[in-house]
């Protein structure tokens, strides 16, 4: 049994890793430069240290040799490149079951992975090619480190989804599973959003009380937001809904929370993201998803007011004087 990792950034990395553990893998890059250094090192410096490889993984640059006689892939690339790579893995392979792990909305369609996969892969109902995502409360960083963590894996098949959990439920990764790949989408995807503006509220030092309002607040957002696409509302009681939000909005390695601590500083965007070297879903996903409800009545006030900060040059502390003198509703 094989698998593949698509994208060698330091989750896709920390992934092949684990699986390597007791698979054999492959993880592809599209760098070629890249692939020769982390060859070399027999580690991905350039995103996540020094972690020896196992010796099951090999490394890629030859995407076609890659998805050949492999039992599962693996697509761990940003979301912005999430289309075009699907595209590639159906004109090569059109059985295995593909596992994305990325999180995020399309810029300009807004669309989430599921919505895209379907556009790419077809529905699995006619196909019978299945996909599914990974997610959860989980950084590269521990898990690499042989870290307790555990993970949600939602698929379009209970076949797809045992045979992906087999592969990554091992050593100190725990997988649970779940077939709403919808909501384990939208919860990946927003709670990127509700982490700036907690890196925001931490950046102003507003203290404990405040970042346990926006968590709180924000998992509401994600879960009207995940209604109106039909999402199982209890997933975002789950691992992939308050879990990773809490993470997110909390953890040292979350890229998102260090942006808004960054624009609350008063650092511009453009050089926030120069210098954090890394992908930070959430600025892009605040815009696709107000471009998203502008025609429904679905409200999302921090989701909006991140909007207004990141693309609008709104002040962070404008931003939260506003969501404090909202009028008063009722909580749920």
């Amino acid at each position: 049994m094989k698998i593949c990792v698509l994208g060698a950034g330091a989750w896709g990395t920390a992934l092949a890793i684990h699986l390597a553990k007791l698979h054999p893998t492959t993880l592809w890059a599209r760098n070629s430069g890249h692939v020769s250094g982390m060859k070399k090192a027999q580690s991905n410096p350039l995103y996540l240290g020094d972690f020896k490889f196992p010796s099951l993984l090999e490394i890629s640059d030859d995407f076609n040799a890659t998805l050949l006689d492999i039992d599962l892939i693996v697509c761990a690339v940003p979301t912005s490149g999430f289309r075009e790579i699907l595209k590639s893995i159906n004109e090569i392979n059109q059985s295995a079951p593909v596992i994305w792990a990325n999180k995020g909305l399309e810029q300009d369609s807004a669309k989430l992975p599921h919505e895209i996969a379907i556009e790419e892969l077809g529905d699995p109902k006619t196909t019978n090619r299945h996909w599914g995502v990974v997610s959860g409360p989980s950084f590269a960083a521990e898990l690499v480190r042989s870290l307790p963590t555990a993970l949600t894996i939602a698929s379009t098949s209970k076949e797809a989804t045992i045979l992906a959990t087999k592969f990554f439920h091992h050593h100190n990764l725990r997988v649970y599973t779940s077939d709403d790949v919808v909501g384990v989408s939208v919860g990946g995807a927003l709670k990127n959003v509700i982490a700036i503006a907690s890196g925001i509220s931490d950046g102003m030092g507003f203290g404990n009380n405040a970042r346990a309002a926006l968590i709180t607040r924000g998992l509401a957002e994600i879960s009207r937001f995940g209604s109106h696409l039909g999402a199982n509302q209890d997933t975002f009681s789950g691992l992939a809904g308050s879990g990773d939000l809490v993470l997110t909005c909390t953890g040292e390695y979350s890229r998102n929370r260090e942006v808004g601590i960054q624009l609350a500083k008063g650092q511009s965007l453009n050089d926030i993201l120069k210098n954090l070297g890394h992908v930070a879903e959430g600025v892009f996903t605040a815009t696709e998803v107000i471009r998203r409800i502008e025609s429904t009545k679905i409200e999302m006030p921090i989701t909006s007011e991140v909007n207004n900060v990141i693309q609008l040059g709104k002040s962070p502390k404008d931003a939260v004087l506003d969501l404090l003198g909202r009028s008063i509703k009722p909580e749920n």
